[in-house]
């Protein structure tokens, strides 16, 4: 059963999208992911968002660009955690997205990372499943310590071959 949903408004979203999936499948986090557009099916999208409570999802991962509802949209429907990623949009740069996003109304919030911050927006569902989830608060912790020594080894690179070098 899948605990996270991640849906994008376009498949053009899905290298982005991806690493979301990709950091909660590395952490052993069950997820499902979606391809629906709030504007050209709103039918579909709606029974979507109001079938994610039921089916189990804890938190939704909602990726969109430009005028970039779909996050909000789902947030005004699904009554659990909502994270949104604004996309890189070729005209402003993802500040379109991210004011979309970000400048929700008050009583509909959206957990909003950076623009193309899928990571992020997988290891924020983690740590949200990990309130109550003290195996995946560990995996967590690994998962952490793990970017720490692969900092540590590139210093440790830099210091023995020097920066002309690296």
């Amino acid at each position: 059963m899948a605990l996270v949903s991640i849906v994008m408004g376009s498949d053009s979203d899905m290298p982005v999208m991806k690493k979301a999936a990709d950091v909660l499948k590395e952490l052993g986090v069950e997820s499902e992911m979606r391809i629906i557009s709030a504007h050209r099916e709103p039918d579909i999208f709606f029974e979507y968002a109001k079938s994610c409570e039921e089916r189990g999802v804890k938190v939704i991962i909602a990726g969109a660009g430009m005028a970039a509802h779909l996050p909000g949209m789902c947030a005004a429907i699904f009554p659990m955690p909502v994270i949104g990623i604004p996309m890189h949009t070729t005209s402003l740069g993802g500040r379109d997205s991210l004011y979309s996003i970000v400048q929700m109304p008050s009583g509909i919030p959206v957990a909003t990372v950076a623009i193309n911050g899928g990571a992020n927006a997988g290891l924020l569902a983690a740590k949200i499943l990990a309130v109550g989830d003290s195996a995946l608060l560990e995996k967590l912790k690994a998962y952490s310590e793990k970017q720490k020594k692969a900092v540590e080894e590139k210093d440790a690179r830099l210091q023995e071959v020097g920066y002309e070098e690296y």
